[in-house]
């Protein structure tokens, strides 16, 4: 069964209370069996426009990562991503072939 993603792309216009969501999202992700790939770090932009932070978060599944994203609780703690960044995110499906 192919792993599922979050593929992120975004700036953080409020690093303070990004920190909030950090608090939120981590502990979160490791109950739902959420890994980070990536986590910020250092990228070069070779074509197209990225914003300065990507991130991939590896689940067991496409489904776990659609749940992950879709549930009350995950709603709820997004706010404060929402209200401290701005940008793209992405669920999908790995390769497994």
């Amino acid at each position: 069964m192919p792993k599922g993603y979050w593929v992120v792309n975004m700036t953080v216009t409020d690093p303070e209370a990004y920190k909030a969501y950090q608090a939120f999202v981590r502990p979160y992700l490791a109950g739902k069996q959420g890994r980070f790939l990536v986590r910020g770090g250092t990228a070069e932009v070779v074509e197209g426009v990225v914003g300065p932070r990507v991130i991939v978060i590896e689940f067991p599944s496409y489904a776990a990562a659609l749940e992950a994203y879709h549930s009350a609780e995950y709603q709820a703690g997004m706010q404060q991503r929402l209200a401290a960044s701005m940008g793209n995110f992405a669920i999908v499906e790995g390769f497994d072939g």
